[in-house]
């Protein structure tokens, strides 16, 4: 690779659990010269704005965002769909002379983004839907317990409520006979890119007290109408969209089988039942995040930083991005 081609495919990644505060990095750090190209599998949603923590006007406007607003809420997602739509994203990026910046949570984006795909069969159709009605007949949970059977070690690292994974999991053994563990992933970068790569952590507390408080903004900011609005779209429990946390947690209380008897039983909501469903969202954030980290740390080459450490980050961000560092806020 000549160090010009090299040049021209810079990349960062910059990950970390969910409030850690990739957001107000972006908006400090890399509104010259850079782009976004965001690597949330929920951000993708239009009309999922405030349980998505979709970042706000003023940071769209200054630093350009990809990615984000592409599907309507019934569509699906994967990880193959990321992968497409961001190297298209990164050429276009890079043909601008400008930077990607991939942010996001969804740690196996980063992965696969920067490997490629496993060497996995695809499912077929028949196959796929077979799948799906177990799933719907039995339920996420015991789809997750088969799995156990069958590939123990992808349902070590599959979130019980991660349906598109389970399921693509229970695909991958029903056409192969062989467990999705056992394929091989690719090993080199693709794309001769260079990756400065970025992780974000704070401590325990600290980032269990910011996921408390983003909830409780999450409230304050409309999220019971947000979901009222969805449910008035058809929104349920089935559609991918609604299975991020801050979503499935309303599905799950609220969702009684067609549009009009979940609205009113939402409507219905006093604030005991409501403060029981910010509960629940702030635990599975909390748990949520302790799997972001457990990934994110098995990631090799990774500058792992505190958000607050305006020097460390300059020093990182100094000699790769070839601009000028802005003034940051604190």
């Amino acid at each position: 690779m000549s160090p010009s081609r090299s040049k021209e495919r810079k990349a960062v990644f910059l990950f970390g659990p969910t409030a850690v505060g990739k957001t107000r990095l972006l908006f400090d750090f890399f509104s010259e010269g850079c782009e976004v190209v965001n690597a949330d599998s929920v951000q993708v949603y239009r009309h999922l704005d405030i349980g998505s923590a979709k970042a706000d006007g003023s940071v769209l406007e200054r630093v350009p965002h990809h990615l984000i607003d592409i599907l309507d809420p019934w569509e699906t997602y994967n990880v193959a769909d990321f992968i497409r739509l961001a190297d298209a994203a990164c050429e276009d990026i890079w043909a601008r002379g400008r930077i990607p910046v991939i942010s996001g949570g969804t740690a196996f984006y980063f992965k696969h983004f920067m490997f490629g795909l496993s060497e996995a069969p695809q499912s077929d159709p028949e196959t796929r839907r077979t799948v799906e009605l177990f799933i719907r007949d039995q339920g996420l949970q015991k789809a997750h317990d088969y799995l156990r059977i069958v590939d123990p070690v992808s349902a070590e690292r599959i979130n019980p409520n991660d349906s598109y994974r389970i399921s693509r999991a229970i695909e991958v053994y029903r056409v192969s006979g062989k467990p999705l563990s056992s394929f091989a992933l690719p090993t080199t970068p693709r794309n001769d890119m260079t990756i400065l790569s970025i992780g974000l952590t704070r401590g325990r507390d600290e980032l269990k007290g910011r996921i408390r408080m983003r909830v409780d903004q999450m409230f304050d900011q409309g999220l019971v109408a947000e979901i009222r609005s969805l449910l008035s779209m058809g929104a349920n429990p089935e559609w991918q969209s609604m299975q991020g946390i801050g979503y499935r947690e309303f599905m799950n209380h609220v969702y009684t089988g067609d549009a009009e008897s979940s609205i009113r039983r939402l409507d219905a909501m006093d604030g005991d039942e409501l403060s029981v469903i910010r509960d629940e969202i702030t635990m599975n954030s909390v748990h949520y995040a302790k799997r972001q980290m457990t990934f994110f740390r098995s990631f090799a080459d990774v500058h792992w930083i505190e958000p607050d450490d305006i020097g460390g980050m300059e020093s990182l961000l100094k000699g790769f991005l070839d601009i000028p560092l802005q003034k940051h806020s604190t």
